[in-house]
């Protein structure tokens, strides 16, 4: 039976069913447990949901009282300050993501120092995606041996720091989006692909599968690719057989794994069974297809297309975990995990009444990110910005909610945490 009580009602022995309100709100990758733990009995108080929802039928009511001690308290992963964010609704009930082993903390290169090496990264990986696919253009075969040396470069980067060339790749202009989409969804194949506890080869497959998941769209006509408004409905047909135009290719081209091909043609796939081409649906689709769709998409809505402009990274996750059947669970919470609930670059409001931007991640820490606080709420005046680790022992800020960089209208956002002339540097 479901019953809705107050957080502060909530005991050890209780079935939690869900909580009130919008899962980022909350502090938990589930939302249907048993609640065993004092650490996590703890994390619910501190998190500043007021309401949840028990079922008693498969825990402790509420007028009943536990007839055995509490367990020793063990230290909590985080510290037990209140905290805002959580794993996508969507997202519950699964089983847990099989990590890869995460590097130590002292191997992980700063994102500053990273974005250096990520710029030419970027700046390489365009010139390569340009010249592979005017060369399909011409008819001339793919030969995916020659991808091999970008493919590491990328994954190189991503161990060192997830987050510095995909959040400098979904910076690409308007002009550039094709050739810099395989880019960061190459990269954020090779993030997912370590999240799930992927080995060195078959992350570089995942990576090449990013890189020429779109080769059909060297097949689509300029005009209509590039086209400014809304599509008709002949053109959005047209543009729905890049995928099966891109496999043909890819069946053409030298040393393409089966993998590769199989996300080329199914990225488009849903996990309900609603996309296209074929309409697959649940384990129909392949492992790295359902990467593939996760990471396609949040490239495109986060990046400036001809015909809108990118959603705020933060906004794009929240979005993205309420589109129910869409994406396998398991994948999206390994993508959430590689990203964090508010990627680099994502407009948030602190607790302290300030705006900031943020400008990288906590490993471990997913709703505890490294900000730049910027804006007073108060006085509604910039301040002298101020690097702010919330997951620091010593801070007593925290994020309270994602803002919209595009009602704010803020100029030059992204120049907060990322040099303007490393921008230059990667086009």
């Amino acid at each position: 039976m479901l019953k809705k009580i107050s957080t502060a009602q909530l005991r050890l022995g209780m079935h939690l069913h869900a909580f009130e309100g919008a899962w980022i709100n909350h502090p938990f990758w589930k939302t249907r447990f048993l609640v065993d733990d004092p650490a996590d009995l703890e994390r619910v108080r501190a998190s500043g949901v007021t309401e949840c929802w028990i079922d008693a039928a498969r825990g402790l009511d509420v007028e009943v009282r536990e007839s055995l001690p509490e367990p020793l308290r063990v230290p909590t992963p985080e510290p037990a300050r209140p905290a805002r964010g959580a794993a996508p609704a969507h997202a519950a009930n699964t089983a847990p993501a099989r990590s890869a082993a995460p590097s130590p903390a002292a191997n992980r290169t700063e994102m500053a120092e990273e974005l250096q090496r990520a710029a030419a990264v970027c700046k390489r990986g365009r010139q390569a995606v340009v010249s592979m696919f005017n060369e399909a253009r011409m008819g001339k075969a793919i030969d995916a041996e020659q991808c091999v040396p970008l493919v590491d470069e990328v994954s190189n980067s991503v161990m060192r720091n997830p987050g510095a060339l995909v959040s400098l790749a979904r910076l690409k202009t308007q002009d550039e989006y094709t050739f810099m989409h395989s880019v960061a969804v190459c990269a954020l194949m090779i993030a997912v692909g370590r999240q799930l506890g992927m080995d060195e080869n078959q992350c570089r497959e995942a990576g090449m599968a990013g890189l020429l998941h779109d080769l059909g769209k060297s097949q689509m006509p300029l005009d209509v690719l590039n086209k400014p408004g809304k599509l008709t409905d002949d053109e959005f047909t047209l543009i729905k057989t890049h995928p099966a135009k891109g496999h043909e290719l890819l069946l053409e081209g030298k040393g393409v794994a089966v993998g590769v091909m199989d996300v080329c043609l199914h990225h488009h796939e849903k996990f309900d069974g609603a996309g296209y081409p074929h309409g697959l649906k649940g384990e129909q689709i392949s492992l790295l297809a359902r990467m593939g769709a996760v990471c396609d998409v949040y490239d495109a809505i986060t990046s400036n297309r001809p015909y809108k402009t990118g959603w705020d990274p933060a906004e794009s996750v929240a979005r993205m975990a309420s589109w129910k059947g869409h994406f396998d669970e398991t994948v999206f919470k390994a993508f959430v995990q590689s990203l964090g609930i508010y990627p680099t670059g994502s407009l948030v409001r602190l607790h302290s009444q300030r705006l900031a931007i943020v400008v990288d991640q906590n490993a471990g820490h997913l709703v505890t990110p490294v900000v730049k606080a910027f804006f007073s709420l108060k006085s509604q005046m910039h301040i002298p910005p101020l690097r702010i680790d919330l997951a620091h022992k010593s801070c007593t800020d925290r994020i309270v909610g994602r803002e919209s960089a595009a009602e704010w209208k803020f100029p030059s956002l992204d120049d907060l945490w990322l040099d303007p002339d490393l921008r230059r540097r990667a086009a």
